[in-house]
């Protein structure tokens, strides 16, 4: 076995461990089930400066790397700029697959993939006097037993109008965390449905920074039906009833919430 694979194998065999331990806690509080089907997600975080980084990042992302990925079988990928919130300009791309091997061992194919190497060229062949981002931040993470696939919203099809709003939620102890995911599948989905949101994706963070963890993101067609879905949503009976299951005391499950508005790139397949 050769460098490259032992790299990939031993990435495969962490990220499955503590996947395995996700669905056993989920599995244990009742709302749990079999991982088959739940797709794995990668959250990337582009940190770039403006103009020239924004111009070389945006091209190697729409000409190499997304087309290069979906080869892999990665896909549909998501690509979004920030709006609102912290660090601008920053691009995130998600990525989902069904097989955790393929997912964090894409970095590693992509390195034996001609025509990426030839697009990406620009951007992986940069001088350190004008390099083309920042940094870049990933985090793992595996689809809720109860939403276990990502979900495109409906215009994605005709590159029609689309926002996007993704959330995080931090959680003081491994308890409080596994209860809130519980929360989610004990009422909340339906609460979004109510509401009217698209939901997009439900995804429990299994490597990255500022563990334990969860990221969901919904869609809406502008800001001004975000802002009347979330009064709905706060006024809706079943998430106030939701609210007084004195296993869900929201104060005391999150300690930390991270809020993003974002836009689709003309690339996104999300």
């Amino acid at each position: 076995m050769n460098r490259r694979e032992v790299i990939r194998a031993g990435l495969a065999a962490s990220a499955a461990a503590m996947a395995e331990r996700a669905a056993g806690s989920q599995a244990a509080s009742g709302s749990g089930a079999a991982a088959k089907g739940r797709q794995y997600y990668e959250l990337r975080k582009y940190l770039l400066r403006r103009d020239a980084q924004m111009q070389v990042t945006t091209k190697y992302l729409s000409d190499a790397l997304v087309p290069a990925l979906n080869r892999m079988g990665i896909g549909p990928v998501g690509a979004f700029t920030v709006d609102i919130g912290p660090e601008t300009p920053t691009v995130y791309l998600l990525l989902p697959s069904e097989n955790l091997e393929t997912l964090v061992g894409a970095g590693l194919r992509l390195r034996e993939d001609a025509t990426f190497l030839a697009a990406a060229e620009a951007f992986w062949n940069a001088p350190d006097t004008s390099p083309a981002f920042e940094r870049v931040e990933s985090t793992l993470l595996i689809a809720f037993a109860g939403w276990p696939q990502l979900v495109v919203p409906p215009p994605t099809a005709t590159k029609g109008k689309r926002v996007f709003q993704m959330r995080s939620y931090e959680s003081a102890s491994e308890r409080d965390h596994v209860r809130k995911v519980e929360m989610f599948q004990s009422g909340e989905f339906e609460a979004f449905q109510r509401a009217g949101f698209w939901r997009v994706f439900f995804g429990d963070a299994l490597i990255g920074e500022r563990l334990p963890h969860l990221t969901y993101m919904l869609s809406f067609p502008d800001l001004e039906h975000m802002n009347a879905m979330w009064d709905a949503f706060r006024n809706d009976s079943g998430w106030k009833k939701l609210q007084t299951d004195p296993r869900f005391s929201y104060d005391q499950l999150v300690v930390n919430i991270t809020n993003l508005v974002l836009s689709p790139t003309a690339y996104s397949q999300v």
